[in-house]
């Protein structure tokens, strides 16, 4: 999306709100505590005021991200699926003949991130080849193990990239099990 640039504060929130795992952030965390949030990730810049207010009114009026308000009335800014897609579109969209395959088997006691996990690489692409291994032709290995870091669920997710399967496989549609 136009106007959204690499090393630009906006891209650096996104960032922020992309990396909680549940897609929001205080306003009031992220203007007093912004160095716990996505600037570890190279944003070394002291952060005005004025400047987060316009970075995230142009965010909003692109509707990369929401304003709500939340249990005691603080204001939470929250990704939306444009945002978080613009975050994910830097994975190339031209198959470069590799599938990706995720293979994982998230406890039961973790069933909150286990199903975060599952609705993020359906909004990713990934098809179910069966019951937790799923399968794509887009490259997304280096944001799923940054994402698989992030949930804390490097234990029980396995990532494989392969240039041939063994089955009938020829489209991504093939590969869904109903």
């Amino acid at each position: 999306m136009r106007g959204v640039y690499k090393k630009s504060l906006s891209y650096y929130i996104i960032l922020a709100l992309e990396k909680a795992v549940d897609g929001y952030v205080r306003y009031d965390d992220l203007i007093h505590h912004s160095y716990s949030y996505a600037w570890g990730s190279g944003w070394d810049k002291p952060l005005k005021k004025s400047s987060l207010a316009q970075a995230l009114r142009r965010l909003r009026e692109r509707g990369l991200i929401k304003n709500d308000i939340g249990d005691t009335e603080a204001i939470i800014l929250k990704l939306t699926d444009s945002g978080r897609d613009l975050i994910i579109k830097d994975a190339s969209e031209e198959w470069d003949g590799k599938w990706r395959i995720v293979v994982f088997d998230i406890p039961e006691q973790k069933r909150i991130i286990r199903n975060l996990f599952r609705r993020n690489l359906k909004k990713w692409g990934f098809k179910r080849l069966q019951k937790s291994v799923w399968i794509s032709k887009k490259n997304y290995y280096d944001v799923l193990v940054k994402y698989i870091d992030e949930l804390k669920v490097s234990n029980w997710v396995t990532l494989i990239e392969a240039e041939r399967l063994s089955s009938d496989i020829t489209t991504i549609d093939d590969a869904i099990v109903q």
